[in-house]
């Protein structure tokens, strides 16, 4: 199980020192967690995931260039048509960031929806349907994924604290997580917008990577 920490702002390099599989880097400007200058070095062993919402393909494919971003999450409206032209950009201007399609979720879903993405898109990422595109802090029912009819991994969101670890190992173990493919926390690791926990996220990992390694 692979672990995102999305949001990150203030203390990366910090971040970065726990080893999480992927830092994400939300370019939309009213988020109160919007990044703006230069992304640190990294390790390779950390993907970098750019955030978007709604942008057009040329201001993804340019944040893409300057940050050399491994993956574009789409967390607005973006139809399959947009995918497909992203994808054909990506290949145009030889990129090899991979997309991840973010739906939102309540209390039911409508799978079929994802049917249109299924060749556009690397990954979906399912979060909770609240007044913002994420960063919500509260969690959907997780039981909608019993209906999950891809093939394609997943990455799963919304309001995941260290209050949910234990509700979390436990969907580990069901048939409808088999296909998660990371764990993407937030807002519940903050002292404030875009500044992590650093204590409460170690914490998060050690208790989430010592059942699931």
């Amino acid at each position: 199980m692979k672990l995102k920490i999305c949001g990150m702002r203030n203390n990366i390099e910090e971040v970065a020192e726990l080893q999480p599989d992927y830092l994400g880097f939300i370019f939309w400007k009213p988020s109160r967690r919007f990044f703006q200058g230069d992304i640190p070095g990294l390790p390779k062993t950390i993907g970098k995931i750019g955030v978007f919402v709604d942008a057009t393909v040329n201001e993804i494919i340019q944040q893409a260039k300057i940050h050399d971003l491994n993956f574009l999450q789409l967390h607005g409206s973006e139809s399959p048509a947009f995918c497909e032209k992203l994808n054909e950009q990506l290949q145009i201007q030889n990129l090899s960031a991979e997309i991840i399609k973010v739906f939102s979720i309540l209390d039911s879903f409508d799978f079929t929806q994802l049917n249109a993405y299924e060749k556009s898109v690397d990954y979906f990422l399912f979060d909770t349907k609240g007044k913002l595109p994420g960063g919500n802090g509260y969690q959907f029912n997780w039981e909608t994924l019993k209906g999950y009819p891809s093939k394609k991994p997943y990455f799963l969101s919304g309001g995941i604290g260290l209050e949910e670890v234990e509700e979390l190992l436990i969907f580990l173990q069901k048939e409808e997580s088999k296909l998660c493919h990371a764990i993407d926390v937030n807002s519940k690791f903050e002292l404030s917008p875009g500044l992590k926990d650093i204590g409460k996220l170690k914490e998060f990992k050690n208790r989430l990577y010592e059942t699931n390694l």
